[in-house]
């Protein structure tokens, strides 16, 4: 692809999904079409996380005309980064171009559609600068399509994807080689400390692992370890506890899998403070986290109560019209919540009257919270579980894990194949993001379930259908 100079025509739901957009096409420029301004003017009224971005890109944009100082506006803006943004991006050298004279009345697609007005623009830059190259960003795809049909070149907004094909993120677990131990014997050193294995070798070029990753044989030799340092070339392993049996259950739930060990074990670990499980409908996500945070909430009292909470599929808006309390406001929203606690109660014994008396110490300790009201909070000593994840924005997921605070553990479960919110995807969806930037960190783990186990009828369903 030439590295030319081209001029990059940004859509309105680029700016509103990212507003630092203007700033992230390096020695390009960036154009905007009176169409888009008008559409961000119509949708900065409101609360929601598009109203907030809305704002603040006519911030920006009123910044950089005040500091554009006696230069003329046609002429374009310099795109100077503000101090106050601080992106690991390359500082942007283009200038931010406008839409200074109308197209004219009927031509070009009409004047009805607000996307025929953006095209219409586009058309007319592309005469008045000819000779560069001019590019339409959009995240929406039929406008992508029309603008394909008018021969004008359109890419959708990249530069917040998380990593290029959702079939490279990290799953959290390899497997090892048969020839493992053959190969590190030379440099292999064992010992047991606390009824625990651990073994410290030398890493070879090929082991690219990451802080708590679990490493399993395939096989007879079922050992299943996991990465417990990491210190230039020497590397720590563990091997990790079993809760496949039942005298190893936790709150009554054993493992029925390798990933569902795997990810108990990074749950019960109080040294890792950020929890990912990523998988499909039935692979035990919900039911993994909430027994491990009522085992160490109420038998170990770890932490305080858990917190749950979810993204409700109009993310952000208003609850308000669904009556009672912000706890029974979110009950329709918590039906994963309801059916994996009656899981959990009904493995306790003393009949209907110990079962009712259980649910009533465990409603206690559980809290259900709406997102909306989670900005400046801080959670001390909260087992914290973030439900549907995968429709969280990279920004929003943010706002939620800053909330922690000591000895607080955030657990985050998503399913990325049922993303509901409009413009996320597999890759910028903020649970890939967070899956993707935490893998580096000694205090987080990752897993990936692959096996459903709610009955065969679903797993039959999941596959056929």
């Amino acid at each position: 692809m030439s590295r030319s100079k081209r001029i990059y025509v940004l859509d309105t739901n680029v700016l509103m999904h990212d507003p630092t957009a203007l700033f992230r096409f390096e020695e390009h420029d960036v154009f905007l079409p009176m169409m888009v301004l008008e559409e961000l003017d119509a949708a900065k009224k409101g609360h929601s996380e598009t109203s907030r971005n809305a704002r603040q890109v006519s911030r920006f944009i009123d910044e950089l005309i005040e500091n554009n100082g006696d230069g003329k506006i046609e002429d374009g803006l310099s795109l100077t980064r503000p101090q106050s943004l601080q992106l690991s991006a390359r500082e942007s050298k283009g200038r931010l171009l406008f839409q200074t004279q109308p197209v004219a009345s009927g031509q070009r697609f009409g004047t009805v559609m607000p996307d025929n007005q953006i095209l219409g623009a586009i058309l007319a830059l592309r005469e008045a600068v000819d000779g560069v190259e001019v590019v339409l960003v959009s995240k929406d795809i039929n406008l992508r399509i029309k603008a394909s049909i008018c021969n004008v070149p359109a890419e959708d907004y990249e530069n917040d994807r998380a990593l290029d094909d959702f079939s490279l993120l990290y799953t959290g677990s390899k497997q090892l080689s048969s020839e493992f131990w053959d190969l590190h014997e030379a440099d292999l050193r064992s010992w047991t400390e606390r009824g625990h294995t651990f073994y410290e070798l030398k890493r070879r070029k090929d082991e690219d692992w990451y802080p708590n990753q679990f490493l399993y044989f395939e096989g007879d030799d079922e050992i299943e370890l996991r990465v417990l340092k990491i210190e230039g070339d020497r590397v720590v392993l563990q091997i990790i506890d079993d809760f496949r049996h039942n005298q190893h259950a936790v709150w009554g739930v054993t493992a029925r899998n390798r990933e569902q060990n795997f990810a108990i074990n990074a749950l019960l670990d109080p040294e890792i403070d950020f929890v990912t499980l990523l998988g499909t409908a039935g692979t035990g996500k919900t039911l993994l986290a909430l027994a491990a945070g009522l085992a160490q909430t109420m038998d170990q009292q770890r932490y305080r109560e858990i917190i749950m909470t979810r993204a409700t599929v109009s993310v952000g808006e208003d609850i308000g019209f669904l009556p009672g309390t912000e706890e029974e406001k979110m009950t329709p929203w918590m039906g994963a919540l309801t059916d994996n606690l009656e899981v959990l109660t009904h493995t306790q014994e003393g009949g209907s009257w110990g079962r009712q008396a259980t649910n009533d110490l465990l409603a206690s300790r559980i809290k259900i919270r709406a997102m909306n009201f989670m900005r400046g909070r801080t959670f001390l000593n909260r087992w914290v579980i973030i439900d549907e994840a995968q429709n969280l924005t990279p920004k929003q997921l943010k706002t939620l894990l800053t909330r922690a605070g000591p000895g607080t553990k955030m657990i985050c479960l998503g399913n990325v194949e049922q993303i509901d919110t409009p413009y996320l995807t597999e890759t910028t969806s903020g649970l890939t993001y967070a899956v993707d930037r935490f893998k580096h960190w000694n205090h987080s783990a990752h897993i990936t379930l692959r096996r459903g186990e709610r009955s065969r009828l679903a797993d039959f369903a999941s596959e056929a259908l």
